[in-house]
């Protein structure tokens, strides 16, 4: 089955999601790249802007750890060997491994639904994407599409869920494959796999590592989808969770835990982008 991967760089899940390109390069029909700091999103200052009006001043380092950080140290540190899968940003990924890759400014775009027709993909797949398919989107390829999303649903959906998780008593991690939908992580769960939590652990450490759990569990639900046999459990929409509100992150630090810290620092250096 031919997949269109649409995702992004970030520390996040770019280790994860560089792993699954090179797991088989030939099954990816495209990848497709979205910019966080995209014009169409605001931009840079647009962006950080509108988190820092509703989080307040401690989302500050998750958003430059897991976007910005990859692409200094990208810029400043020696270009990586190729073959070193987990340190060679998405981009070079690609074309060393002979994938075609193209930037996504709108996802819903007539432009690009025509670039996923012609590039012969039979299913989308979403990991760690920051737009909205609309349902023409997902329609306009046979086999529809999935995303894997780093929270347990149907209680973690929205943009950030694991420091929604951190923020609940008790704390409870976990990835969900589920299908894609109009409505923001409401489709029908394919798969679920919980992690334990553990001390000091920052909500950008667990999602990283919640996108690499969720690797071999997506090879068995893209297999089951391929064969026409996946199971389905449709969920209960409970309300969204979006960005935090700066009261939330005032009581994630009363709790000694934090959106993000030195360990994913260095996670960003080792990333690039």
């Amino acid at each position: 089955m031919r997949i269109a991967l649409l995702t992004l760089e970030g520390v996040a899940a770019s280790r994860a999601v560089r792993r699954f390109i090179a797991a088989d390069p030939g099954r990816l029909a495209l990848v497709g790249l979205s910019d966080p700091f995209r014009r169409e999103a605001g931009g840079a200052l647009g962006q950080t802007l509108k988190r820092l009006g509703h989080s307040g001043p401690r989302i500050i380092p998750y958003l430059f750890l897991n976007f910005s950080a990859p692409r200094i140290a990208g810029a400043i540190l020696p270009r990586t060997r190729p073959g070193e899968v987990d340190r060679t940003p998405i981009p070079r990924l690609c074309r060393e491994l002979g994938v075609p890759v193209a930037d996504v400014p709108d996802v819903n775009a007539p432009a690009f639904r025509t670039r996923l027709a012609e590039s012969g993909a039979e299913l989308i797949l979403t990991f760690h994407f920051d737009q909205i398919l609309r349902a023409e989107t997902i329609g306009s390829v046979a086999a529809g599409g999935i995303n894997v999303h780093p929270g347990l649903l149907p209680k973690h959906r929205g943009p950030v869920p694991t420091i929604h998780a951190l923020l609940d008593d008790p704390v409870e991690l976990g990835v969900s494959i589920h299908r894609l939908a109009p409505r923001i992580d409401a489709g029908a769960l394919l798969a679920q796999v919980p992690m334990p939590d553990e001390p000091g652990l920052t909500a950008l450490e667990a999602a990283a590592r919640l996108h690499e759990a969720a690797l071999p569990e997506l090879e068995r639900v893209l297999a089951t989808v391929a064969a026409g046999g996946a199971a389905e459990t449709p969920l209960p929409t409970l309300p969204y969770r979006g960005f935090p509100t700066s009261a939330e992150m005032r009581r994630l630090a009363a709790k000694g835990r934090r959106a993000a810290g030195w360990r994913d620092l260095a996670a960003a250096l080792r990333l690039r982008a």
